[in-house]
Formats: C-alpha cells, structure tokens, sequence
C-alpha cells in the first residue's frame, strides 16, 4: 500500500483472512461509507471482489500490523527467503529476544522487523552495515514503501535492537534521526454515551465485559485475561496480571456491578477465565472488539472509536471528577506520568470555559 498513512481500525471494519485468486488476503468488510471507500481508494493498494463484495488487501507483515493483527511467525518458508550470510545474525538475534524475556508478540514483531531487512540485502552481511546505509534503507521505507511514522518507529526499534545489544554498536543509530510521531490526544467518550452504550447491552456477558473495561479502565487484552481468581469481592480489588511491559497492578472493583458479576457467574460458571466462549475456551481480543462496535451501532453513536475509548474514558471521567492524577497513574498501570498527562488536556476546565468571539458577535448581550 505505497504511500499510505493510515492505519485500519478493527472497530471500523470486519477484519478477517483468507485467500482470494490463490493468494492470501486480507478481508475488510464494513457498512458502506463514502469518505472510508475514498480513503481505500486514494490510499491503498485495496481491491473489490464482485464475488465476495468485499474490499481485500494482500496479507503481508506491514498490512497485519496495519489491521492490529498478529504477525506471521517467521516459519521455514519466511527463512529460506533470507540468504545463508545472515542466517547466523537472525538465530543470533531471536536468541537475544528471547533470553531478554520479551513477549510472544514483541519477539514476533521484531524478528518480522528485521527479516524485512535481511530479505533485502540478500548475501550482503547485514552486520557491514555503515549508519549511513541504514539512514538510506530507512529514507527507502518511507518513500517506497510509504510507511507510516508509527511503523518506521518499529522497525528502527527492532534494527536499533540488533546492533546495540547484539552486535554491541551502541552509537550506530546516534545520528539517524526519527520521524516525528503524531501528537494524538485520547479519544474519549463522554458519560451520557457511556451509559447509552451500556443500556442497549441485553446479553449480560457483552454488558459485563464494557462495564469492567470502562469501570476498570482495563484494556481489551486486560479483560479477556481476566481469570475468576483474580476478583476479590471482599477487599473489592481485582488483580491484572502481567499487563503490557509484565507489569502487575490492583484496580478497584465497581460496587454497583458487584450483583451482576454473582449472578452472571452463577448462571455461567466460567472455570478458568472469567469471559470464556461456547466451548470454554478464553474469549478473544477479537470477539470483545466486536461486542463493543455492535453496542456502538445499536446506540447510534457514531464516533470513530474502539473499545480501547472505554479506558480512556475511564480516565478522563476520574480527572472530570477531580481525583488525583497520580493515583490515575496507578490504577492505569503507566510507567511514565508523561502518557497520563495527555488526558488533561482533554479536560481541561480552563480552556473550556472561554466563549469563542463568535458567540460574543452574535449575541452581545449575553454578558459573556
């Protein structure tokens, strides 16, 4: 998808793979809406099937990062396409990724990262590689192949990775300079959307799962780990286990869905994970996605927003209320205060009390 800045939000499209004319694709299916049929169009290397009608994609590393999918393992077909030079550095690599303790999905990220890399080189030894030819490679992956500053960033991490802890280069990477990130503030929503999302929820397993993302502040991945020994109703406190970075945290448990929870549990007895699906098994991120999409359609809500907008919100509405923006670190589980910050400028009471000089012309005599 040459040229293309935009990343697939699961929660506004169907996102499922496949194959289509012998080839694995990507499928992405959603109601129609012209600005998003424009978008794929003026963006993308997107196709329509008449057969399936339905858009696809070709199913590469850079597209299932696009649509927040996992990546392909790096199987024996991904390593035949490296050449036997750099072999060694790519075992020697995942070795390293793997005695740092790094999660599945980093490892697997990475490892994509860098194949990316050494298929290109082919026999060229990729630890000869001069800084100057790994600015020239990164200027090649922003102009031919039009990635985004998020993925570029990714990328740099996972070869910054190689030659500083691998190879021991620690200042190979000092002058290469980084694309600017965008500056994006949390999307949230406010109470009265909430609680409308929440009231057209009949199933009460979907119900319970929004209320303890919004109520919680958990993300998806939080609440689908979620086990049945993690609550305590006596102490009201749930433990999140091994969250993103491994870290551990406790967060309070909302009284008013302490009835709800005892009953669902009764009527569902989940044996390991709190949510599990029809044949016990942990219910998917996937799943979860899209019983927030289903509840925002049904509410006529039609902000561009995942579920993950349950956890901001969560954190704006707490500032809203005046609670101390260090205990909002905590509960939220950031590492560093600088992320819990940005949700003050979502609520910053000063900026929205001034009236805009429009108002003042068009009423004067308002007092304002």
């Amino acid at each position: 998808m040459k040229n293309t800045k935009i990343d697939f939000n699961p929660d506004l499209y169907d996102i499922s793979l496949g194959e289509h004319a012998g080839k694995e694709i990507i499928w992405l299916r959603f109601p129609y809406e012209a600005s998003l049929v424009l978008m794929l169009k003026s963006n993308s290397r997107a196709r329509w099937s008449r057969t399936q009608k339905s858009w696809y994609i070709p199913d590469n590393q850079r597209n299932r990062l696009l649509c927040n999918l996992k990546p392909k393992n790096i199987g024996k077909q991904a390593l035949s396409k490296i050449h036997p030079v750099n072999l060694p550095a790519f075992n020697a690599y995942h070795d390293q990724l793997v005695l740092k303790g790094f999660s599945a999905n980093t490892i697997r990220t990475y490892t994509t990262e860098f194949a990316q890399l050494l298929y290109l080189l082919h026999a060229y030894p990729v630890e000869e590689l001069s800084a100057e030819k790994l600015q020239s490679y990164f200027l090649y992956c922003h102009r031919e192949l039009g990635l985004s500053e998020n993925l570029i960033h990714s990328r740099m991490n996972a070869l910054k990775f190689y030659f500083e802890k691998v190879l021991h280069r620690s200042r190979i990477f000092f002058d290469i300079p980084r694309p600017k990130k965008p500056q994006l503030l949390p999307k949230a929503l406010n109470t009265k959307e909430v609680s409308k999302i929440i009231a057209v929820t009949e199933n009460p397993k979907h119900r319970l799962i929004i209320q303890l993302c919004y109520g919680m502040g958990l993300r998806v991945s939080e609440i689908v780990n979620l086990r049945v020994q993690d609550i305590d109703s006596g102490t009201m406190r749930v433990f999140i286990s091994r969250a993103k970075g491994k870290k551990d945290r406790y967060v309070n448990l909302p009284e008013t869905i302490l009835q709800d929870l005892r009953t669902y549990y009764k009527e569902h007895r989940p044996k390991e994970y709190l949510f599990e699906g029809k044949y016990n098994e942990q219910y998917s991120v996937r799943s979860a996605q899209n019983v927030f999409k289903t509840a925002m359609n049904k509410a006529g809500i039609i902000k561009t927003v995942g579920i993950h907008s349950l956890r901001h919100s969560y954190a704006t509405h707490l500032l809203q209320c005046g609670t101390d923006i260090t205990l909002i670190q905590k509960l939220m589980g950031h590492q560093d205060m600088k992320t819990t910050l940005a949700y003050t400028h979502v609520t910053d009471r000063n900026t929205s009390a001034v009236k805009s000089p429009l108002d003042r012309l068009m009423n004067p005599y308002s007092g304002t």
